[in-house]
């Protein structure tokens, strides 16, 4: 690690931490743990300094409001209102929750869909394999079962005679459901909960076993079932099953899903993957328009955006500045609930094709979930669409698996680049809205990527703010970008970061004191 020459303490700056709550509006009720279709549902994120979020938060809750489930790891409480109390009652609970000094947000528990854009087949033979090149892949290896993709999603028939080889049976039923709060995620209803079977296959049906459909390489799937029969699930069940995935080690979580907007939870779920070494692959979504779908739009996850088979952008894929691969996504053939086979388009079905690249770089190579994300650009393949649209180019199994990460190969217009420069400062506060300013120097004229990762107390909760491209420091509540979980473990990924001036680096103290450590690492 180099010194930390280039990093620079700035002066206090003495604005006040706020607790700030995200005021919402009326909602469609979302199924949740326990909450039934009576229910409007509400997310409730408390500070770490609080050890027992669920009972935290039941001493704030008045006549029918319910606390129904909680997440230890997010610290996160979900809580139901009747949905026929008056608007002034939704306004109340939100008011009095904004009050309490541990809150840190409230926001609607809101659904999120499967990103699926069904049509007619127009093609008799399966094609989005030969079209990232995965035969060349396959030459080397066929993918290695110790590797394992989390596909949060709907149940996964595991039982399917080309998927039953490739499930994780390290759990019961090879995975859990969420949805119904149980330990199999087998899908409800055959007939109508077939998504998570069709992304499963795509990226991991059986590879050179003389049977039906080839995946893009033989990792192990676990399911995490968050979307019921419907194709929609709660944002609190697709958040727990998120960080249930990376706790069970998943090495790349697939998130063939989209819509809802910005939330505080599903943010930090995907930050707790990514923190804890899982790469987080995300549907760019299928409205067809300028503006990536969250979870896709998250610095934390790689959007993915959908091609047809000729490798013109599908006209239902979202496109946008945070894309940063492209894939086969229109008329994918992959398993089906029937034990049979179909195709079905969508940025659900591009996504898998990148996790299951993914998943066979990973059995040829070690690489970090950093290192897999750069390693993936620099091997892609420019097809002629602009960045917004491809992003570094169409992912691609062969050079992807045959190139050596960091040899600068591929045929690619990756930004992952080889070179790569670290610095660190540790330094304390001491209490609620103490905090420290710090700019950095960029070493690369043009870097390709900054990650900024703060490692605090664990009896505090620090936050972590930055500003690119202005010559101030951010403030709690004026910044380019944040960390804010519940806790004191904060990172922030900038792809592209603005160098023309320092980048500011704010660590805040929302509540306790410690000692904390500041890293900044700059990828060229």
């Amino acid at each position: 690690m180099a010194d930390n020459t280039n990093l620079t303490r700035r002066s206090f700056i003495g604005a006040t931490a706020v607790s700030t709550v995200a005021m919402v509006g009326a909602a469609s009720a979302v199924p949740g743990n326990g909450g039934g279709p009576d229910r409007r549902e509400y997310i409730v994120g408390v500070s770490a300094t609080e050890d027992d979020p669920k009972g935290y938060v039941k001493q704030f809750l008045k006549g029918d409001e319910e606390a129904l489930s909680g997440n230890e790891t997010l610290n996160t409480t979900v809580v139901g209102l009747p949905e026929n109390a008056a608007e002034p009652a939704h306004e109340n609970f939100q008011e009095r929750l904004k009050r309490a000094d541990a809150v840190k947000y409230v926001e609607e528990n809101v659904e999120l869909t499967a990103q699926l854009a069904p049509n007619d087949p127009r093609y008799d033979d399966q094609y989005a394999d030969q079209r990232v090149n995965a035969p060349d892949a396959w030459d080397e290896t066929f993918g290695d079962a110790n590797v394992t993709i989390g596909v949060v999603d709907q149940g996964v028939k595991y039982d399917h005679p080309d998927l039953d080889d490739n499930m994780d049976d390290a759990v019961s039923n090879y995975g859990r459901d969420f949805v119904d709060d149980d330990s199999d995620p087998y899908p409800d209803v055959l007939s109508d909960e077939y998504h998570g079977t069709h992304v499963s296959g795509i990226a991991a049906a059986e590879t050179d076993n003389s049977e039906g459909v080839t995946g893009i390489g033989n990792s192990s799937v676990l399911s995490g079932r968050a979307l019921s029969e419907r194709g929609s699930g709660s944002t609190s069940d697709i958040a727990d099953a998120v960080t249930w995935a990376a706790d069970k080690g998943a090495d790349v979580i697939n998130l063939s899903l989209g819509g809802g907007g910005y939330t505080d939870t599903m943010k930090n779920a995907v930050s707790y993957a990514t923190d804890n070494g899982a790469l987080v692959v995300a549907a760019a979504g299928n409205d067809g328009q300028n503006s990536v779908s969250y979870p896709a739009a998250y610095s934390e996850c790689l959007g993915v955006s959908a091609l047809d088979p000729d490798e013109t952008l599908a006209s239902y894929s979202n496109y946008g500045n945070e894309i940063e691969l492209a894939a086969p996504g229109t008329n994918v053939l992959s398993t089906w609930t029937d034990d049979g086979y179909n195709k079905i388009s969508g940025t659900s079905m591009a996504t898998p094709v990148v996790a299951g690249v993914a998943g066979l770089t990973l059995a040829q190579y070690d690489l970090t979930n950093t290192e897999l994300r750069d390693h993936l650009k620099a091997t892609a393949v420019n097809v002629g669409l602009s960045t917004e649209e491809q992003g570094s180019g169409r992912v691609d199994a062969g050079t992807a698996v045959t190139t050596d990460p960091g040899s600068g190969g591929g045929g690619g217009g990756g930004d992952g680049g080889d070179g790569s420069t670290s610095v660190s400062v540790t330094d304390s506060l001491s209490g609620y809205s103490d905090e420290d300013c710090w700019t950095y120097a960029f070493e690369y004229s043009d870097p390709g990527r900054v990650v900024l990762e703060l490692d605090g107390p664990s009896d505090a909760d620090f936050d972590l703010y930055a500003n690119t491209g202005v010559g101030a420091c951010p403030t709690t509540s004026d910044y380019d970008y944040r960390s804010w979980t519940t806790d004191s473990q904060e990172t922030i990924s900038i792809d592209s970061p603005d160098a023309s001036t320092d980048l500011h680096v704010l660590v805040n103290s929302y509540s306790g004191s410690g000692e904390y450590t500041l890293t900044i690492t700059e990828y060229e």
